[in-house]
């Protein structure tokens, strides 16, 4: 049975600038996957290629047996792939529901979108007391509830999260993983990509390091956790012997 999502030998470039050169991974259906790195490896345009945003030059991504990487972004979407971005890309003159209607524009099942989307409000009980209070008001970690709720309203076999933990509080961090784990357990597999990465590592059930845009190593969560090498430059830990 193949892979949920597989990216083989992905290169993608910015004009004369290669941003990623060999990068190669598989998630399986039912999984959080991590990718971790430093600043500038090409995780982030890693996710906008696989989402369509971007065109890779080389290599191919597979989703549920069937290539993609030449789709526009909309139909990948109405696949299955939903990507909340690094930086949230809010509306932040809209309300709450109006940006999670936004996720869910490519559907015209009405009993069901607002059926998700009090799912939503569950997940993130502050947005359902504020829904009709716009985005911009908010504060980083709402913002980010937010903007993970609105991936999921276009309901995602694969759900991407670029930096969710990004600027955000240690208790509100913890909120973020443990919303993403209460998804994995109905079923949503997650990639992720985090600079977190031990926070990240700790709840994947798999891992990859990307460094200079290509893939270095891989490993269960715990395996890349116990890595030396990642224990020294991604973990802040100084390893001697």
């Amino acid at each position: 049975m193949s892979p949920l999502l597989e990216v083989r030998d992905l290169a993608v470039a910015y004009g004369a600038i290669n941003a990623v050169s060999k990068v190669s991974f598989t998630v399986e259906s039912g999984q959080i996957v991590c990718l971790i790195g430093s600043n500038g490896a090409g995780k982030t345009t890693t996710l906008r290629t696989i989402s369509g945003l971007l065109r890779p030059v080389a290599g191919e991504i597979h989703f549920d047996g069937q290539r993609i990487d030449r789709l526009p972004a909309h139909e990948i979407l109405a696949r299955g792939i939903a990507h909340s971005p690094e930086g949230r890309r809010l509306f932040g003159r809209m309300t709450v529901e109006e940006n999670l209607r936004l996720g869910a524009y490519t559907r015209s099942d009405e009993p069901e979108i607002r059926k998700d989307m009090d799912r939503v409000y569950e997940l993130f009980t502050v947005l359902g007391e504020r829904r009709h209070l716009k985005a911009g008001l908010f504060s980083g970690g709402e913002q980010q509830m937010l903007a993970i709720g609105r991936a999921l309203m276009s309901r995602p076999r694969l759900l991407m999260l670029d930096e969710p933990s990004l600027g955000l509080s240690p208790i509100m961090t913890q909120r973020i993983f443990t919303t993403i784990a209460e998804l994995r357990a109905e079923g949503t597999t997650v990639l992720l990509v985090e600079q977190n990465a031990l926070a990240a590592l700790a709840q994947s059930d798999h891992g990859y390091v990307v460094d200079l845009g290509r893939t270095t190593l891989s490993g269960t969560g715990q395996e890349l956790l116990a890595d030396r090498r990642v224990q020294e430059a991604y973990l802040g830990e100084s390893v001697s012997g």
